[in-house]
């Protein structure tokens, strides 16, 4: 009877390996992108389609967009690299890959892409991959698979293809197209609060969108953006509430809608509208 026990104890054991192998294999040849449990993501995207991501998948796709804004560089651009990152880290920076690879485009520090420190700073990954795309003859007439692979060079070509769709849809709100288009939910415990919150929206705009010298404060609690235009308004807008369980941002306000923390949704407000500007207010201390 305890040899039969055993030999049963091991086969169901047997059964459980053979089966996390075949999970992790899965997730190999998808390259572990699999999408998570939409219960376990905080923001979503809403722009002629729908996406849902988790509060870092946002904040790397924003500054992806921005970067790609800031360079000058055309929407579908921005496009292209978010499939790109999709793919390659699922919109994740991560410490490590296959072989060297490193960060949100999985670049490799042996193919001369910069140091594993250079390759995890979102912002430098994201200028590089913008620069090398951009010396890709003709890649605005491409798919988006093909002029990802030409500055990618994957093993799997056209795997990029398959996030074209949510790639359009975050670029739609992320670059401005789309009104009220990115909502999140933070909860009350946000990695930031009162001056060090302010202080690193600074920094992040400053870096993201180049406007240091634009981003005037509005008291210790939060700042004010200038926005020449709705379209310039929306894409700080936006950006501010992707970023914002990473900097402490509690409610951001533009025309007469808000976003607040507490609901994660743009409602309409019976405060002054802010016209010409957006609006940002973030966790108090304590």
């Amino acid at each position: 009877m305890w040899v039969r026990t055993r030999a049963v104890v091991a086969g169901g054991v047997v059964v459980v390996l053979v089966a996390v192998v075949g999970v992790w294999i899965v997730l190999r040849q998808v390259g572990g992108n699999l999408r998570l449990p939409l219960a376990s993501r905080t923001c979503t995207v809403q722009a002629d389609g729908r996406v849902a991501l988790d509060a870092d998948q946002m904040a790397n796709a924003a500054t992806i967009a921005a970067i790609g804004i800031q360079r000058k560089m055309p929407e579908r651009a921005v496009v292209v690299a978010l499939a790109t990152a999709y793919q390659e880290s699922g919109l994740r920076n991560l410490v490590g890959g296959d072989r060297d690879s490193v960060g949100l485009f999985q670049q490799r520090p042996s193919q001369g892409w910069g140091t594993p420190e250079q390759i995890r700073d979102p912002r430098y990954a994201a200028k590089r991959f913008y620069a090398a795309l951009k010396k890709v003859r003709g890649w605005e007439g491409m798919r988006v698979t093909d002029a990802a692979q030409k500055v990618q060079r994957s093993a799997f070509p056209e795997a990029y293809e398959k996030w074209a769709d949510e790639s359009e849809v975050l670029t739609r709100a992320l670059v401005g197209h789309a009104t009220g288009a990115v909502a999140c939910t933070v909860g009350r415990d946000p990695v930031l609060r009162g001056v060090a919150a302010t202080s690193a929206l600074h920094r992040g705009l400053s870096l993201d969108w180049g406007l240091a010298t634009t981003a005037e404060a509005a008291g210790l609690t939060g700042l004010t953006v200038p926005a020449a235009d709705e379209r310039r308004g929306w894409r700080y807008a936006h950006w501010l509430v992707s970023h914002a369980h990473d900097n402490g941002v509690k409610r951001v306000r533009f025309g007469d809608l808000e976003w607040t923390a507490r609901d994660g949704t743009w409602n309409r407000t019976s405060d002054t509208p802010a016209t010409g500007r957006v609006v940002a207010e973030v966790f108090a201390e304590g």
